[in-house]
């Protein structure tokens, strides 16, 4: 029984109950803009339900339960054999069998499947980004495994399946299978040609046995592993099943777990291989080229997930805003908070938008998009992921002390906010990469300038930010101390472009200005106060 003086009041309510798809304009416009009108009912419907389950009070609990009970490792049974299970709360395998069903996996094999499936994983993010980790290796496996054709018979079926099956077995008596992935060990990290890991060939053909450590083996519990080893003529792709055709266990020891920030529903392990079967997927020593396919699906879901986050937090902290009055009124309507949360649902457009056009260009799959993609992928995922914390943290301090509090959920969009930066090659190796490009491939630069040149003379401060790049671009020497620089303003004149193509005029304007023209500061909520920030702030409040 409450006490008297226990009358709650000025309190939002929860932000559950509506359509996480529908409720984002960015979001809406993008997969409409980027859908063949005769696919665009069937697409948005297949998103807006999905919105709809994101939205659910009861989907945030499964989410809220599978990260307050992370997965746990089972190395040995009540008798001393080797198990390396790692078991899960009902809720994450709940949550990962909607992602499967919801088309997180099949892109390869759909019509508009890649901007159907960026927008899903987008929304599906902000119910819990852990189970997003399977999910998105299990996508990026494709492309590596149709190297070698028959594997790609064997294994794609499975892969870009909608049907979720988590027992261990053989795959062929699968109706759907995962992928997980093991490249870095403790020596190299990011430098993944020294790796040590041995694979010494065995008498059948392209089979191998594998012996070494793997530092980081995302989503252990998958049926299926693409890992770099050292093979006779060098580092070489393989896979590595977790059941063998027999119905034996692989050998694949899980030595542990690691205990992370964020991701806590996710398992990332540490694996240890000897005598593992594996399959060369590619040629020998030719490692690297077969996965980068692989890596570059999943830097973009790094991008697409930490735009995910964004939403979710910007979405919060507009929320709260809204219901929540203080000195006479909504906070919304304060004119610093404005300015906050406008300059928040910025960052957030602005990342949406980006993240959408990339996806789709593996759509179109022509030369041309595939060279944009060389630069605009590795830049958008340093800087999109890079903007991804700051964000989290700024739109906690929206809800104040409520913010700060495990039940807002804020914290832990916080403590995920980094890992997409750290994932798939931290900041330097995406600038690194971005200056290869650059240096190795013209066609890619091409590319990249048709694109923001499509909204040449749209805004004075795009221009003149597109005339600084190219005197940038045009001394490459001594580069590499400057490559972060290079990848930031690369990622934003592209922002800029694509905003001031298909954005509100007041969204692009204030893009413009503050990101382009220098007309904001170093923190959010410095945005000139001329600028319509309440058309922005409407733009990305969700309506319940």
């Amino acid at each position: 029984m409450a006490g008297s003086t226990h009358t709650v009041t000025n309190q939002p309510p929860p932000l559950v109950g509506y359509d996480v798809f529908t409720a984002d304009r960015a979001l809406t416009a993008a997969v409409e803009r980027h859908t063949d009108p005769e696919l665009f009912d069937e697409v948005h419907g297949e998103l807006a339900a999905l919105g709809r389950a994101s939205g659910s009070a009861q989907l945030h609990e499964w989410g809220t339960q599978a990260n307050e009970n992370p997965p746990r490792l089972r190395t040995h049974d009540r008798y001393g054999h080797r198990l390396d299970e790692v078991e899960f709360h009902p809720s994450w395998h709940r949550l990962l069998g909607k992602g499967v069903a919801a088309g997180l996996t099949a892109a390869w094999s759909r019509p508009a499947g890649h901007v159907r499936r960026a927008a899903a994983f987008l929304v599906w993010t902000q119910v819990d980004a852990g189970n997003l980790c399977p999910l998105s290796m299990t996508h990026a496996a494709v492309p590596a495994l149709r190297t070698d054709p028959a594997l790609a018979a064997a294994w794609e079926p499975r892969l870009t399946s909608m049907i979720y099956d988590r027992e261990l077995r053989p795959a062929r008596l699968k109706a759907g299978a995962l992928f997980g992935m093991g490249m870095t060990e403790k020596q190299g990290g990011s430098d993944v040609r020294a790796n040590a890991t041995a694979a010494t060939p065995l008498a059948e053909a392209g089979t191998y046995e594998l012996t070494g450590h793997k530092w980081f083996c995302s989503a252990p519990m998958s049926d299926g592993f693409l890992v770099l080893a050292q093979a006779p003529e060098g580092l070489t792709c393989f896979l590595v099943p977790r059941v063998l055709e027999d119905g034996s266990r692989n050998v694949f020891m899980i030595q542990r777990l690691k205990d992370k920030l964020g991701n806590r529903s996710n398992a990332s392990s540490e694996v240890e291989f000897d005598g593992t079967w594996a399959r060369r997927v590619g040629e020998e020593g030719r490692g690297v080229r077969t996965i980068i396919e692989m890596v570059a699906a999943t830097r973009l879901d790094c991008v697409l997930g930490s735009a995910g986050l964004m939403r979710q937090a910007v979405a919060q902290a507009v929320h709260h805003c809204t219901y929540r009055e203080a000195f006479g009124g909504p906070l919304a309507d304060k004119a610093l908070m404005r300015n906050v949360l406008a300059d928040l649902a910025l960052e957030s457009e602005a990342a949406t938008t980006l993240a959408l056009r990339l996806a789709a260009a593996y759509d179109d799959g022509s030369e041309h998009e595939r060279a944009l993609l060389r630069i605009a992928v590795p830049a958008a995922k340093y800087w999109v992921t890079k903007r991804c914390p700051p964000v989290a943290v700024e739109a906690a301090e929206c809800l104040g002390g409520n913010g700060y509090v495990e039940e807002s959920g804020m914290p832990r969009l916080v403590r995920e906010s980094p890992l997409n930066s750290i994932w798939e090659g931290a900041g330097n190796v995406q600038a690194l990469d971005v200056v290869r490009a650059l240096q190795r491939e013209p066609q890619a630069l091409n590319a990249y300038l048709l694109e923001v040149g499509k909204a040449r003379g749209a805004d004075h401060r795009l221009d003149a930010a597109v005339k600084d790049l190219l005197t940038e671009l045009g001394d490459l020497d001594g580069v590499e101390g400057r490559a972060r620089r290079l990848a930031e303003r690369l990622a934003l004149v592209l922002q800029g472009s694509l905003l001031v193509r298909y954005a509100p005029p007041e969204v692009a304007d204030a893009f413009c200005g503050a990101r382009l023209g220098g007309d904001g500061g170093a923190a959010f909520g410095t945005l000139p106060s001329s600028l319509d920030l309440a058309s922005v702030v409407e733009r990305a409040r969700p309506e319940v």
